[in-house]
């Protein structure tokens, strides 16, 4: 089997840049659109759903509609993976599910913010329903398989480095991509009124995903590069096979905490930059452009710390500095110091980590993959990032609720509005609560065993080698 070139390693992570940046438009913007506050239907936004904490008293409509579409995937990714395991398509498992997925998904996520009709209804309701579920069914099959050709692409340890280090790259650029319409959509907006202003935004960004997601499918050839058995398990059996698997238990149970970690950061900047450190909103892209970039600077040296330091050991770092960057936070309405210098300690000391678990843990999983399937003989690569990906859906919607929960003590709401608003007080609560979580990521995983995983593939791939030989 041939191995990837560099050049191939790059287009396979183009595909993620599309990914990620319809993922990216579904984090930030749903809430946004679907629940504008007083100022934005002042400017001309529409009301399409009830406003405010209506269910149960403490969550939105919207909010009830996200998490039962969460509830879908807890058997939607499991599916998924396992039809791409035992797949015997002649164009090979995963890229076939990959281009059926793309324009379906890119279509869907502009669907989901065309809502029918121009004021509260509950046809709005049903609609966003519907293609919430839609949108997650399609990235499940778009995601699932690609990640399990990280393993199956990489077949060195150089290359899994070099695949995840593309990979983390294109991930923070369509999350970027995610933020444009904040600039392009103010510029649209005379012309084409509120809800069209972003919706124009979504369609040039689906489009632009969609070839990016594309693009691997047309370029690299699955069969060329891969030569592995469909497993004949099926779901239930290969899903309780992959848990089996103590590490790969360890290895989930840190990464969630990573992606609440992550999704606390990504949905609490506006709030910090606007109400804790009193700074103008354009700094939101500022600050995350910047340790955007700063981060990337780091790349290129994470895979030699790898093979001095291992994967674990940086990893493990890699939380504690996330945490340092939280703590930083939580300090903005402790110390008296101007917002502007909080703003660059926090992405000057978030950038090495966030490059850090960028990276490395889509290898982690490769690794576990890879040696579970010497052990037991079965190809189960899809399952493992399936159960990857589960968690950090499930990691992303833990932080949300975490998020509009506490980022709001201490403040006057009115229950029924969408100004539900942040304040000083619960956002200093949000970071303290960052901090844990990220520690407890640490703590977890620090019982991997990393020195058994890859002594399993070291042993495998020296008898290997000396029949190439």
């Amino acid at each position: 089997m041939k191995r990837l070139t560099k050049k191939q390693m790059i287009i396979f992570a183009i595909g993620q840049l599309g990914w990620s940046t319809l993922s990216g438009v579904i984090n930030a913007w749903l809430v946004t659109f679907y629940l504008p506050t007083q100022g934005d239907i002042d400017a001309g936004a529409t009301q399409f759903i009830t406003p405010g904490l209506v269910v149960f008293g403490f969550l939105t409509i919207l909010g009830l509609i996200t998490a039962l579409s969460r509830i879908f995937d807890a058997v939607t990714d499991p599916l998924i993976a396992s039809l791409s395991d035992r797949s015997t398509n002649k164009r090979g498992r995963r890229i076939p599910f990959m281009q059926w997925a793309a324009v379906p998904l890119s279509v869907v996520t502009v669907l989901l913010f065309c809502a029918p009709v121009e004021a509260i209804s509950g046809v709005n309701v049903a609609w966003i329903s519907v293609f919430i579920v839609l949108f997650y069914l399609f990235m499940t099959m778009y995601c699932t398989p690609y990640n399990a050709l990280i393993s199956e692409f990489g077949k060195t340890q150089d290359d899994r480095m070099f695949i995840s280090t593309a990979i983390s790259l294109t991930f923070f650029a369509g999350t970027l991509l995610a933020y444009t319409p904040f600039v392009f959509s103010g510029m649209l907006r005379e012309a084409a009124g509120f809800g069209w202003s972003y919706r124009i935004c979504f369609i040039a960004l689906a489009v632009i995903s969609c070839i990016a997601m594309l693009i691997p499918t047309f370029f690299l050839k699955e069969k060329e590069f891969v030569d592995t058995k469909p497993s004949n398990v099926n779901m239930v059996k290969s899903l309780a096979a992959t848990f089996k698997n103590r590490d790969f238990r360890v290895f989930v149970g840190s990464d969630i905490m990573y992606w609440i970690g992550l999704t606390l950061f990504q949905t609490g900047l506006p709030f910090f930059v606007k109400v804790s450190m009193a700074l103008d909103e354009s700094m939101v892209m500022v600050f995350m452009g910047g340790m955007t970039i700063l981060s990337a600077v780091f790349y290129p040296f994470v895979s030699g710390l790898v093979k001095r330091f291992g994967k674990k050991k940086l990893t493990i770092l890699g939380f504690l500095g996330l945490a340092l960057a939280y703590l930083i936070t939580a300090m903005i309405s402790i110390i008296p110091l101007p917002g502007m210098v909080f703003g660059v300690a926090i992405c000057v000391v978030a950038a090495f980590p966030m490059s850090l678990l960028g990276i490395i843990p889509q290898s982690i999983v490769a690794d576990v993959a890879e040696a579970e399937g010497i052990v037991t003989g079965e190809n189960r690569e899809g399952m493992f990032f399936a159960a990857r990906t589960f968690s950090m859906k499930w990691g992303q919607s833990i932080a949300m609720l975490v998020f509009t929960s506490l980022a709001i003590i201490g403040a006057s709401q009115n229950l029924q509005s969408n100004d539900i608003t942040a304040s000083e007080t619960g956002l200093t609560i949000v970071a303290f609560v960052a901090v844990a979580f990220c520690t407890l990521g640490a703590v977890i995983l620090s019982f991997y065993n990393e020195r058994r995983i890859m002594k399993t593939i070291t042993e495998k791939k020296a008898p290997d080698e000396d029949q190439k030989a």
